[in-house]
């Protein structure tokens, strides 16, 4: 029916809002908005806030996308006989909310850029075998927190995967890039899925469901982009020190092949650092494979098996 754009934030429910917040500044993120009862940050690209925080018992609420005209929102809008609305929260655009077949929030969004940019350091050019193109200068960096340019992706865990696919691909566009099945190829566990742009080349996958027996919907983790290999190296360095939990990294993934950091946030929610990511479009060819615990990365160091709890 439409297609999204991307990804705009993710919409959390934490006890903590203090630890939170002190968190996903360490994490590379920046405040922009701050009550007694509500947290936004933001990420260096700007826009929209990329994390959307309220106080109450820790769970999922839900997910802002990015449409690419009001048109999109109308249509949508009237299929499920809801309003389009100015969208309060920031202040500016549109927008129109609707729930997945799993009860979770799905905020449409047009126009609401309201967030500069931050600036950030150019990332760094590599020298390789292959070809050298980093001639007469040096690379210096520091241990900082890494430099979050925006919210990439959102892994849900769904108990009605067929209900939840149907939505994602029918009405809002996304299309699959690959899959994973248990025991026989037609049980699907997982599908990554990228934004449905035609020809365009776009994230690897910007929704990915989980059919893995959960006993309620919820999200596995959020992942976000950082500006660089570097960066992310950094940033882990400097979570580590802060004795943050760490969950999984650093390596690269087989589907998506992002280099990944997870981390644990304060409430005990799963949230990624990821660089290098594929670029798919419609025509890119799509692979149904096994799922196994070593089929998730590359390299990396060993998973523990509580990784997809």
């Amino acid at each position: 029916m439409i297609a999204v754009r991307d990804i705009a934030y993710v919409r959390v429910q934490v006890e903590d809002l203090n630890a939170q917040e002190t968190f996903l500044k360490d994490f590379g993120l920046r405040v922009c908005s701050r009550t007694a009862t509500s947290l936004q940050m933001a990420a260096c690209n700007g826009g929209y806030p990329a994390y959307i925080a309220e106080r109450g018992a820790n769970k999922a609420l839900g997910v802002g996308y990015r449409v690419d005209s009001l048109e999109d929102l109308q249509r949508i809008g009237a299929h499920f006989n809801l309003e389009v609305v100015n969208n309060a929260e920031v202040g500016a655009g549109w927008s129109v909310t609707l729930q997945d077949p799993d009860g979770q929030r799905v905020d449409l969004l047009y126009g609401g850029d309201v967030i500069p940019a931050a600036a950030v350091r150019p990332a760094f050019v590599l020298n390789n075998a292959e070809k050298r193109r980093r001639l007469g200068t040096t690379t210096r960096l520091q241990v900082q927190p890494s430099h979050v340019m925006r919210l990439g992706h959102v892994v849900l865990k769904t108990v009605n995967f067929a209900a939840m696919f149907s939505f994602y691909h029918d009405l809002l566009g996304f299309r699959v890039s690959d899959s994973y099945f248990g025991g026989e190829p037609e049980n699907t566990v997982a599908t990554f899925m990228h934004c449905g742009l035609g020809a365009e080349f776009t994230d690897h996958h910007t929704v990915a469901l989980i059919n893995m027996g959960a006993t309620q919907p919820a999200f596995d983790h959020c992942a976000f982009e950082v500006l660089d290999w570097d960066d992310l190296a950094c940033g882990s360095q400097f979570l580590s020190q802060k004795e943050y939990a760490h969950s999984w990294g650093i390596g690269r993934h087989v589907q998506g092949s992002q280099i990944f950091d997870y981390w644990l946030d304060p409430a005990g929610n799963k949230i990624e650092h990821w660089t290098d990511g594929d670029l798919v479009n419609d025509a890119t060819p799509t692979t149904n494979e096994a799922l196994s615990l070593e089929g998730l990365a590359q390299w990396a160091p060993p998973l523990s098996p509580d990784f997809l709890a």
